[in-house]
This record gives structure tokens, sequence and C-alpha cells, in this order.
């Protein structure tokens, strides 16, 4: 298959099926699970115990000298076989340290790239950061025309320093305690996860065996403001009721079929819940290719009214999903990402950009200001608009 076909035009779950969710208070689980498991791929957690990680981005598409900045609990360690065969269990397997903590007034991990390669057949990567880091980096050059709008920073350095903020699993009211008493089922590989019925996240790993060993790790996760707040607001979930018809039942076959057909009825609802992910077309760039597994990370097409997401996944060849985390953008990061993909569309020309965005000139001006943007232009551009805004 060639390299521009796997790309990942959408999210879809062939090769898994959508089981009826668990609910405990406002969190809904939606268990995911794997009709055929072959074992060729498999991630493993290695846990970070420092306060944060510096991920050198040498070798990417970044500045010289880049760097990411977050706290980092763990990573994925990627293994897989290039023949088909099971891959060992990873109780047996020989793992390299990753990176080096270095002590002054807070412990430091200090890594090298996003996603690196540790030997002939593993994988390193960080999962999640791998999307955000993305994301943070899209549109970064900044202006390629020295428009005098803006600042001389801006013009040199393109976007400078970036920077969002998140909320760790924790701080997500009722989601340790549902990740705690909820069942996993034999074939589980994944789940949807929603907060007063908003998908949170998506995460999908390829056994049943890797689900099981990183279930918890969804509380090292970041989320979004929305998704904290939901779950401070919320302290239950919608009523969706399901029940079978007793007048249609007559006999066991009966009452088996009408189960079966109540569980297919679940499942499609659940993934219309979740279409705001599920039925979008994506912007995806490749990170690595292992063997006949592709590394890619995401972002759904923007829509300023609508859920975004951006993600990162695993996926074969023949297009089926073997790893999926996804993070749900917050209003105030959509916006700011939108704003900035509208001016390189039009080559960052404020004029333009303002007119196909239904604005004037002054009033683009100071939706970038309340964006966090005020900075890419020019003070004297930015004190005309403040004074029109008084008038």
């Amino acid at each position: 298959m060639s390299k521009t076909k796997t790309l990942l035009t959408d999210i879809s779950l062939k090769g898994l099926e959508i089981a009826p969710s668990q609910i405990r208070g406002a969190v809904r689980i939606v268990p995911l699970l794997r009709r055929e498991v072959r074992g060729d791929l498999r991630l493993l957690r290695r846990s970070y115990d420092e306060d944060i990680a510096v991920v050198s981005l040498e070798g990417q598409i970044a500045e010289p000298g880049m760097k990411y900045y977050s706290y980092v609990p763990h990573g994925l360690v990627m293994s897989w076989s290039d023949d088909g065969s099971p891959v060992a269990s990873f109780g047996g397997q020989m793992l390299k340290p990753d990176g080096k903590s270095h002590s002054c007034c807070a412990s430091v991990r200090l890594m090298h790239r996003m996603a690196k390669r540790e030997s002939r057949n593993q994988l390193r990567f960080l999962p999640l950061h791998l999307a955000m880091e993305g994301f943070l980096s899209l549109f970064f050059s900044g202006p390629d025309i020295a428009w005098s709008e803006y600042s001389k920073y801006v013009l040199s350095h393109g976007l400078g320093s970036r920077y969002e903020s998140s909320f760790s699993g924790r701080y997500i009211g009722g989601l340790e305690d549902a990740l705690r008493v909820f069942e996993i089922h034999k074939r589980q590989v994944g789940v949807l996860v929603f907060v007063a019925e908003a998908l949170a996240s998506a995460f999908v790993v390829p056994t049943p065996e890797d689900y099981r060993a990183l279930h918890t790790s969804l509380l090292e996760d970041f989320y979004g403001e929305l998704i904290y707040e939901y779950s401070l607001m919320y302290g239950a979930t919608f009523p969706m009721a399901t029940s079978v018809d007793d007048a249609q039942i007559n006999s066991l076959t009966d009452l088996s079929g009408a189960i079966a057909q109540m569980r297919s009825d679940w499942a499609a609802f659940q993934g219309f819940m979740a279409e705001g992910l599920l039925q979008r077309q994506l912007q995806s760039q490749r990170v690595y290719t292992a063997g006949s597994f592709h590394l890619q990370r995401f972002i759904t097409n923007l829509q300023p009214k609508e859920e975004n997401h951006i993600g990162e996944a695993i996926i074969r060849d023949n297009g089926e999903l073997e790893y999926l985390k996804t993070y749900r953008l917050s209003t105030a990061q959509t916006r700011r990402v939108y704003l900035l993909s509208q001016l390189a569309e039009y080559n960052w020309n404020i004029d333009a950009t303002a007119k196909a965005l239904g604005h004037t000139r002054d009033e683009l001006v100071s939706r970038l200001e309340a964006s966090g943007f005020g900075y890419l232009l020019n003070q004297q551009v930015r004190d005309a608009a403040r004074k029109k805004a008084k008038r």
C-alpha cells in the first residue's frame, strides 16, 4: 500500500466492536472490543518520576534548538514483529533506559524527540504529547511576507513560545472511581470516555493484555477545560433507558435475539454520541513507519462551533486501528488555532483574512488580542484598533 493511502482521513473503528456503556456519576465509559487479536504489536508503559520533561525536537520540522516542556508521567514503548508473529511478552524483554534526570530545584528528564527508535523493532513515543506538540507547531513559522502590520519579533522568530494549559485526569471528578470499579471485558482493547455526555477521550491499544496494563493510564492523561468543568457541574449522565418488549418474547431464542438487538442499538447510539470524532475529516501527519504499522498524529477539520479533537494513532497497512489516543480541544484552543489557520490560508494578510471572516480590519485585530495573539502585531496597529473600539 502506498504511503499516501496510509494517512488517516477519518477515524474508523474497523475491527472493533462497541459494547454497552458503564456509568458512574457523570462518567460514561464505553468499552471497545477487538474482534481479532494478532499479537504482532504490543505497547508497554514506561513510567517517569521527574517533575518536568524537556524534549528536544531536533530532527523534526522545527526551529534549531526548539524544545517542548511539559509534565510527562509516562511514555509508551511500541514493539512489533515484521513477519506477523506474536511479540514476546514484555516481562522477557530487555528495555533501555530513556533520557536522564538532572537535579536542581526540581527533577527534570531530558529526552530526545517525541518518537525515538531504540532498537530494530522497538520505538518509544510520548502519548498525547506527540499530538499536543503537533498542535502547538501548527502555523508556527508565522508570516512569509514582511507585512507592515506585524511586529519585528514575529517577522524574525515566528510565533515564539506557544503553550496550552490542561487538567490531569486525576482532577476529572469521578474518573478515578469509574476506572476502579468498572468491569474490563475479555476482548476489551479500549474505551470511549464521556463526561456529562461530552466525549472526553478515545483510547485504543493492540491487545487486551496491553489494555489491562494501561487501563489506569487514563488518569495520567490530560484533558481540556470543558471536560474539567463538566465533571464539576454535573453529577449524573442523561437518562438513556433501553428495554426488551415482554410481549415479543415467547422463547429463549426470542430473548437472545432481543438482547442482541438491544446491544446493537446501544452500539449504534454510542457511536453516534462520538460522531464529533468518528465522523470527522482529519488532517494527518506521519510520524514514523514501523514495518506494516504507521504512527501518525492528527487534528479534526476545524469547526469553531463544533467539538474538535487532536490525537495520535497507529494503523496497519489494511487500515485497521491498533492504537488511538485523543484530546478534545477547548473552545479557546479551537478559536486560537482557527484564527492562525485563517491567517495562514490568506498568506497572513490582515485585510484579506478580516474580509473572509466577515470582520473589519480592527475587529480582527481585537479578536487576535482577545485570543492572546496581540503580540503578533506592531504597536501602531494595536493602538489604532483600541481607539476604534472605544468610540
